[in-house]
């Protein structure tokens, strides 16, 4: 096998085409559409929002008829609130590959990296004349960024453009201050209007155990461990790491993870420091959807955020990434 890279040599170069380009369902949504999502019986609004979300696509792309009676208003926006595992981004992305092009998908932090990287009005002249955009794990802890969203979709939505988002609820914070609608409607009320909301109510249909624990590999473990996994590996230190993500714009972060199957990370400390948490929060989406395995040395992964950080305005993002990290760290 070949050695590993390390991440901190790469310099990723992306411009405002590729980021746009790179604005799609993760892999793991490959196979989602509207026929291979399975409703659960037993939560009747799961079939509601299926059956609402294939009506969609005829409403926003058939030009409509009637010469004497006015059609039922159908809003550009619909926004899906429920819980974790209930299939929420599985519609999200059958709706995107249902609706003709340009389109683009995202989460709400790809969007707001591609302002910072592109600025607002490049960013709205990227996307102006996208048939939908759709933005999973809309989030509401940055007032600034919110602001930000709405104004930017306000202005795609005057020019025709659909919109489609979902909750970011995590997966550990079921119950305790989730993201509901009324959130989202308060702090979006400008376009608030816009949006249908649909609940979708049942359990995490994967089962996954949330409180799981990420394992801790001795330092000089790591080099097999990732000889064992098939396909492009990194190995770096953990501060080299984070010192480098200073240096590159979230935006580029898919250009670190491009083609990689294995991460090694050396020296895993717990951040104290507001920025490099926020920095590593955005690579570890992006690990993420590219689901590349993880294997680390030092303190376990699943405490590399401070107990501080866990109880502030980002408690959502951090308990978030520490479940995705703990799901790549026992791949």
């Amino acid at each position: 096998m070949p050695a590993p890279i390390s991440l901190v040599e790469l310099r990723p170069q992306v411009g405002a085409e590729q980021i746009v380009a790179s604005l799609v369902p993760p892999p793991q949504f490959d196979g989602a559409t509207f026929e291979t999502y399975r409703p659960d019986t037993a939560h009747p609004s799961q079939g509601e929002a299926l059956q609402r979300m294939q009506e969609l696509v005829g409403a926003w792309t058939k030009p409509k008829r009637g010469l004497f009676r006015k059609a039922p208003e159908v809003k550009p926006g619909i926004y899906l609130d429920g819980g974790f595992g209930v299939g929420k981004t599985h519609l999200l992305a059958a709706l995107w590959k249902a609706m003709p092009g340009p389109k683009v998908f995202g989460t709400f932090i790809e969007y707001t990296a591609l302002v910072g990287a592109l600025g607002y009005a490049e960013t709205v002249q990227q996307l102006r004349g996208s048939s939908i955009v759709c933005i999973d794990e809309f989030e509401l802890d940055d007032p600034g960024d919110t602001m930000v969203m709405t104004r930017l979709l306000g202005e795609l939505v005057a020019n025709g453009t659909k919109l489609a988002a979902t909750s970011n609820t995590p997966p550990n914070a079921l119950g305790d201050g989730r993201f509901a609608a009324s959130d989202f409607l308060r702090e979006i009320t400008a376009i608030a209007d816009r949006f249908q909301i649909m609940r979708i109510d049942g359990e995490d249909y994967r089962h996954r155990d949330i409180t799981g624990h990420a394992p801790v590999v001795d330092d000089d473990a790591i080099p097999g461990e990732l000889d064992a996994i098939d396909g492009t590996t990194a190995l770096d230190d953990f501060d080299a790491l984070i010192a480098h993500l200073a240096h590159v714009h979230p935006s580029r972060y898919i250009g670190l993870v491009e083609g990689l199957r294995g991460l090694g990370l050396r020296g895993v400390r717990v951040l104290t420091d507001q920025n490099d948490a926020l920095r590593f929060v955005a690579l570890v989406d992006r690990l993420y959807d590219a689901q590349v395995a993880l294997r680390a040395s030092g303190t376990s992964l699943d405490q590399v955020f401070s107990e501080e950080m866990l109880g502030g305005g980002y408690r959502k993002k951090y308990l978030r990434a520490i479940s995705r990290l703990v799901a790549l760290a026992n791949e």
